[in-house]
């Protein structure tokens, strides 16, 4: 039998629509999917809690707390960036774990929690904190393809996160570059290193998703992340309802019943159209784009480089800038192509290219790279990047979050007037302009409340 994960309240509109969807739009559906029989509902972090804040005028954690309430059986889960939390820079211990106690204690059951460069010293600490909560935690391999990474690299990596205490392990595939057979060699290698369950996820972009599914449950992956079919395939998941008919009557069967499943999808339909009408879905995300394979340069990163050479009127760069990409990451120790290292790959390739020569201009998160204050690189930078690059820098060597110093106490003091709840304080550390915006608008609001009660009761008892 195999599990399914469902990202439809979480990963499927964050790759599709930019994490536009509303909790407004998922609360109606919420216990139809707990129905279902689903190993968890992705349903927090990755890009939620942003895009709560910063455009939909939300609390991400009341959120949360308003879809537990509606999932009584089934587990949530949240996706989190080890040291990263859910923003894009290294935060202090405290602020981590303070972060995942609260997680826990408003309703999430599993916390996958992922590092760039794939360095467990950025997932150590988030790992002890869900495992103290209570949570589920499991650990993460960035998949990617370079000539430094192998089967026997990413068995490695998952008995470390064994080691570590990880409940399960998933191999996370963002770009959509694990192509079938290559997923049953990867399964396989797992399932005979290690004891505990294997989730795979992985995206469509390539056109390779459904076909590396399959090949993973024949080497017996256990859980599998897909989208129900409106928001499904493109830069999303593979489909729910295809993969659940495919594996109907077979050893691997998923036990789930299709009838519910179109139901739901006959829910999000609506949904779907109401966004391609406003342009929040964008048609071409939904192709399929070889690059992916190709240049292995994810969806968004490709559309962050046409941007970029769009501003500088460059686009007749676009090739030369999609060869250098993997020229960079070569430099940079092959870091997996994920936030914020497709970022800032992608950013010094367009320097590299329209400045003509290669480091001329560095880009202060290429130096941090270089330097250390990410992690250590999957395979090690050549002293001659490093001397180009840091000059007479001394790297970082040590774990980057043990240079943080403790950061709570002075969050709290320069927030004290917004504060309402314990919660505020996290939102303000992950992203404090956003944050201070939501709060002046919440107090705005609660004032005219106020004000409204009082003329209110003022006309039935005249002073």
């Amino acid at each position: 039998m195999v599990k399914i994960t469902e990202t439809i309240l979480r990963d499927a509109h964050q790759s599709l629509i930019a994490t536009r969807m509303t909790t407004e739009q998922m609360l109606p559906i919420v216990e139809k999917l707990d129905n279902v029989g689903y190993n968890a509902l992705e349903a927090w972090g990755g890009a939620t809690f942003d895009a709560s804040l910063r455009f939909l005028n939300e609390d991400p954690w009341e959120r949360l707390r308003k879809i537990k309430d509606k999932a009584k059986k089934t587990p949530l889960q949240m996706l989190l960036r080890g040291q990263n939390i859910l923003g894009y820079k290294h935060y202090a211990d405290d602020v981590v774990d303070y972060f995942i106690q609260k997680a826990i204690a408003n309703g999430m059951d599993i916390i996958r929690i992922f590092d760039a460069l794939n360095d467990p010293r950025n997932i150590e600490r988030a790992m002890k904190a869900c495992l103290k909560e209570g949570g589920h935690a499991q650990g993460c391999i960035c998949y990617t393809t370079s000539p430094y990474h192998s089967l026997e690299i990413f068995v490695r990596d998952a008995k470390r996160l064994e080691e570590m205490g990880a409940n399960s392990i998933c191999i996370k595939d963002m770009a959509g570059l694990l192509i079938p057979y290559e997923a049953y060699n990867l399964v396989k290698a797992l399932k005979e290193s290690v004891s505990v369950p294997i989730e795979l996820h992985t995206h469509y972009t390539s056109g390779c998703g459904s076909m590396t599914y399959l090949k993973a449950i024949e080497a017996g992956v256990d859980i599998i992340d897909c989208a129900i079919s409106p928001l499904a395939l493109g830069t999303s998941q593979p489909a729910t309802e295809p993969i659940v008919a495919t594996l109907q009557g077979t050893e691997y069967d998923t036990g789930l019943d299709l009838k519910l499943l179109s139901e739901i999808a006959d829910y999000f339909r609506p949904l779907r159209e109401e966004y391609l009408k406003e342009g929040k879905l964008d048609p071409k995300m939904l192709g399929v784009d070889i690059n992916a394979l190709i240049y292995q340069v994810p969806g968004g990163m490709l559309s962050n480089l046409v941007s970029q050479l769009k501003q500088a009127n460059a686009m007749d760069k676009y090739e030369e800038v999609l060869k250098e990409v993997p020229r960079v990451r070569a430099d940079m120790g092959y870091p997996p192509l994920v936030t914020p290292s497709s970022q800032i790959v992608g950013s010094q390739a367009v320097l590299n290219v329209l400045s003509g020569e290669r480091y001329k201009m560095v880009t202060k998160e290429t130096k941090g790279i270089v330097k250390g204050e990410y992690g250590t690189t999957p395979a090690p930078i050549t002293d001659e990047i490093k001397q180009k690059i840091l000059g007479n820098d001394e790297p970082i060597t040590c774990r980057p979050a043990d240079l943080i110093e403790p950061e709570l106490d002075k969050l709290r003091s320069a927030i004290a007037e917004y504060v309402e709840k314990d919660e505020d304080v996290l939102s303000y550390a992950l992203f404090p302009q956003q944050a201070i915006d939501f709060f002046k608008k919440r107090q705005a609001s609660k004032y005219r409340l106020d004000s409204s009660l009082a003329d209110f009761d003022n006309n039935i008892h005249p002073v």
